[in-house]
């Protein structure tokens, strides 16, 4: 076979595939397609929270974590509507009775259904962790990011103060000012407000003194923004993901610190019950009603290890070093 080809026949096979010479291309693959080419379509970027999302639900048990919490917070929320009786009735036909049809959870040594007062003490306890944690990060926040950011006398003081409570006795101020409390658990809520905020505001400060030598920083105090809007929309923001952990280890401390305090009988108190009272109740009866120990203990159990759970899924799904979360 000649090879030997003129300039115009080279040029009509190339318009031409079908025309190309078979001993040249004799697999089909390699044969040009017929037809306009398919356009590509361009692949949706991921935005930060999807990404998130997927490198969170990657983990197991955080995801198991976050299952059991929300089960938790339904049965607070709604296991109300199923129980037979309120926390504070009492059934004096029931006294110290185990688990039974009328009294799911059994009842108490004066008669109260241990059930709806489980109920009632997770509500409490959810409440104070909830207000705790979002008035921890953000006055941690907010000092921390400060005090880094204006430095000077400001910084000085804020140090001074933060190292100072650091070395207090934190249980022994907590058993003090909450033994005049009273049971309120508003009060109860602001006193572990203010023994927790200086440790997570030194952390804070610390991560913010690389923040305020960043060009951003500089460009917008270039440009007249005042200090607490570079503080508020510039330094807080890039240490997001900082402050979702911290909100939600703080929810798992809170639970922690509020059921020390009522175990001991310096936190929520009678009518009002919390998790932690229940379980102070239940202790000094565990061998002749383990029933009052068992289930609020349970509930306890279950909340800050799903808790801490999800903040450990969060952790890996927010730190872009993290291999846990995989691949994104």
């Amino acid at each position: 076979m000649t090879t030997d080809m003129t300039s115009d026949q080279i040029a009509e096979q190339i318009a031409d595939p079908e025309l190309v010479d078979p001993m040249l291309h004799d697999d089909e693959d390699f044969r040009a397609p017929v037809g306009p080419t398919p356009k590509r379509t361009p692949r949706k970027r991921m935005s930060k929270f999807e990404l998130y999302g997927r490198r969170f639900m990657r983990n197991k048990p955080a995801v198991g974590g976050a299952v059991i919490f929300v089960l938790i917070v339904l049965f607070a929320i709604c296991g109300g509507w199923f129980a037979q009786y309120d926390y504070q009735e009492l059934d004096f036909l029931a006294i110290s009775d185990p688990p039974s049809a009328a009294h799911w959870f059994g009842t108490n040594d004066a008669g109260n259904d241990n059930y709806a007062q489980v109920v009632h003490g997770l509500q409490r306890s959810l409440l104070i962790a909830l207000v705790v944690s979002i008035g921890t990060t953000v006055i941690s926040a907010v000092i921390g990011a400060s005090a880094a950011y204006f430095g000077g006398l400001y910084e000085r003081i804020a140090l001074l103060v933060i190292h100072f409570l650091m070395v207090v006795p934190t249980f022994l101020l907590l058993a003090m000012v909450s033994s005049d409390a009273g049971g309120d658990w508003i009060v109860i809520a602001i006193v572990l407000i203010a023994v927790n905020w200086f440790f997570p505001a030194r952390t804070i400060w610390t991560l913010s003194l690389s923040l305020r030598e960043r060009d951003y920083i500089a460009a917008a105090r270039y440009i007249g923004i005042s200090g607490p809007k570079i503080v508020l929309r510039h330094m807080l923001p890039n240490i997001g993901s900082l402050l979702i952990i911290q909100f939600t280890l703080g929810v798992v401390g809170a639970v922690q610190m509020e059921t020390g305090l009522s175990f001991l009988g310096f936190g929520v108190k009678a009518p009002d019950v919390s998790l932690g009272s229940l379980i102070g109740t239940g202790a000094s009866s565990i061998t002749s009603s383990p029933w009052l120990f068992f289930f609020p203990a349970a509930a306890l159990t279950l909340l800050t290890v799903s808790m801490a759970l999800i903040a450990d899924g969060l952790r890996d799904a927010l730190d872009p070093t993290s291999a846990a979360g995989g691949r994104a």
